[in-house]
């Protein structure tokens, strides 16, 4: 198996880890040979989130960064890829097509049992294992800590959701997942805004990392925002990182973060 770094980790020193498991674009050589054309241009990427997200560190948060693009294995499923969404349209671990239902692999190429299991000890494995050491340290440091999921999707997907999604898209598994107050003041200052429209645990209630790692009771809050691209890139190829976009929405991302931190138990 290969050696390419899975995850870029920075520790910061405020009860914050904010996550990124969908930013990465690298795939191996010899994987990217047995994909199609579609697949490479790498459309289903969370694009240029860190990017978006870089006033964070200043905040003092430490962050977990993907390095290999989803194709090669989803961060955010369960490793016994059981969905997260019974009964509506979803990929998996291993994904075997794009979101707008193109394949990835070449015919014949598609991995099989043996290969998905050895990707999920090279490649999902040590980010979760480092998601989890960081969230120990912070809470052992802090008594409690804050973890904030961040992902963009497109603003259109028909395969996944009618019309336009909402701009900003809140999931903290029903609630599960952080204490009810932290929930309600990011809820607060979205709802005191106009720009950007806005919902909570509606089409997307948090995937697997904002699920498996929120334990509120045990002092771990997660939740997940999910972002249409619209609101600071460009959606189509090259996906293009917009600064004037991304200039507006910055201070309304921090004042949430802040919001869960002050009101994290």
């Amino acid at each position: 198996m290969d050696s390419t770094p899975t995850h870029t980790l920075t520790h910061g020193h405020v009860p914050l880890l904010v996550s990124f498991p969908h930013a990465g674009t690298e795939i191996p050589d010899a994987l990217a040979a047995r994909m199609t054309a579609e697949a490479l241009q790498r459309a289903d990427v969370d694009w240029h989130l860190p990017q978006l997200y870089g006033f964070v560190h200043a905040l003092g948060a430490s962050t977990i960064v993907a390095r290999l693009a989803r194709h090669v294995i989803d961060l955010n499923r369960p490793p016994d890829d059981n969905s997260l969404y019974p009964g509506q349209d979803v990929t998996g671990l291993l994904p075997l097509d794009t979101f707008r239902r193109e394949p990835l692999y070449r015919a014949g190429q598609a991995p099989d049992a043996a290969e998905a299991q050895q990707r999920r000890l090279r490649y999902w494995q040590p980010y979760h294992d480092a998601l989890r050491a960081e969230l120990d340290r912070l809470r052992a440091a802090h008594g409690s800590v804050v973890l904030w999921e961040a992902h963009s999707i497109a603003s259109r997907l028909p395969r996944f959701f009618d019309g336009k999604l909402p701009d900003l898209n809140l999931g903290t598994a029903e609630g599960r997942a952080c204490a009810p107050g932290l929930q309600a003041a990011v809820e607060a200052v979205m709802a005191a805004q106009t720009r950007y429209t806005h919902v909570s645990n509606d089409r997307f209630k948090g995937g697997y990392i904002t699920r498996h790692y929120g334990r509120p009771e045990a002092g771990i809050h997660a939740l997940q925002l999910e972002m249409c691209q619209c609101t600071y890139m460009t959606e189509s190829a090259p996906f293009g990182y917009r600064d004037d976009l991304a200039a507006a929405v910055q201070p309304l991302l921090q004042r949430m973060l802040d919001a869960a931190l002050q009101a994290r138990p």
